[in-house]
């Protein structure tokens, strides 16, 4: 009967444990750079917030290509607080722009797009003509 008590007691404790999830919430999962001029800076942030019951730890952030860097904060988030994913974007390359930044954590949901959109005009153009 103590066995079976214990065990019952153990089966608990680690649904009990598993209960809590960390849960990330962005305040826009799209960055929009608008028309912006070749060589300005591409350096945007995606704020969010741990709204789960559980320290949020980010493992990675991927971009679809090289000219968008993102930079994951460092350690682990606790439940309430808020942080931000760095996006660099390399304005010297002239065009439209649309990308994908995924974000793997331990969240309820393990993995995240986000999209950054916008374009780079050319020296040529003028940021005005576009308006």
């Amino acid at each position: 009967m103590k066995k079976l008590a214990l065990m019952a007691l153990v089966a608990f404790i680690g649904f009990a444990a598993q209960a809590q999830q960390a849960k990330i919430s962005f305040k826009e999962d799209t960055v929009d750079y608008g028309t912006i001029a070749k060589g300005s800076d591409g350096v945007r942030v995606f704020e969010f917030t741990n709204t789960g019951d559980a320290p949020l730890i980010i493992s990675d952030v991927k971009s679809s290509c090289g000219c968008t860097v993102p930079k994951k904060p460092n350690g682990p988030i606790a439940p309430g607080a808020s942080s931000t994913i760095e996006v660099k974007y390399d304005t010297n390359r002239v065009g439209p722009i649309r990308k994908t930044v995924t974000v793997y954590s331990n969240a309820s949901e393990p993995m995240l797009a986000l999209k950054i959109k916008g374009e780079v005009m050319g020296d040529s153009a003028s940021v005005l003509e576009k308006s």
